[in-house]
């Protein structure tokens, strides 16, 4: 069996901990993080919060199951009818590619319906997500479909297109919507 990326569900605001846990113990782990200023009445913070809240990315081969499911703040494997269920590795390529961008992330609402659209040229070139619109910015939403959870990433317009069979006049008609929709 070869290696895969799983996703671990963690106690809440534990993913740091299983993190730092399970590297020592030899695992391969990817937890994203994205920077945010929390603003109390007497100061601001700049933190470095979980992209995704509550999990953590094991890239292995569940031989040492055990030892993962063990590891204080661990709570499960996430995965369908009790069974561990690999995440598809495009999925993860494109949170690593994002992450590794100086571009602002930011976690994001799940969606479920909107066009898809692939990133042309720059960085994110090939990445794949769903577009949209949020005041005067453009953002790829990419989802990690077995979790659930999206983030967003700003985009310029000029750098996707449709992947669908419509022509660019999609987004195009984008730019023309009101404030807060999706494609």
């Amino acid at each position: 069996m070869d290696s895969a990326w799983y996703a671990l569900y963690t106690r809440h605001q534990h993913e740091k901990v299983v993190a730092s846990l399970l590297s020592g113990k030899g695992f391969e782990v990817f937890l994203p993080l994205y920077s945010t200023v929390h603003r109390w009445k007497d100061r601001d913070k700049q933190l470095s919060l979980p992209l995704y809240p509550g999990y953590v990315f094991l890239h292995d081969r569940l031989e040492q199951k055990l030892q993962i499911l063990m590891t204080p703040g661990v709570h499960s494997i996430v995965g369908m009818a009790g069974y561990p269920e690999p995440i598809p590795n495009f999925e993860m390529e494109a949170v690593k590619r994002v992450i590794d961008t100086s571009w602002a992330v930011a976690p994001h609402p799940f969606l479920h319906s909107g066009d898809r659209v692939r990133v042309t040229h720059g960085p994110l070139e090939g990445i794949e997500g769903i577009l949209l619109r949020k005041k005067n910015t453009f953002r790829l939403v990419l989802s990690v479909e077995m979790l659930r959870k999206a983030v967003a990433v700003e985009v310029d317009t000029s750098m996707v297109e449709p992947i669908n069979s419509q022509d660019c006049s999609l987004i195009h008609r984008e730019l023309a919507r009101p404030l807060y929709s999706v494609c």
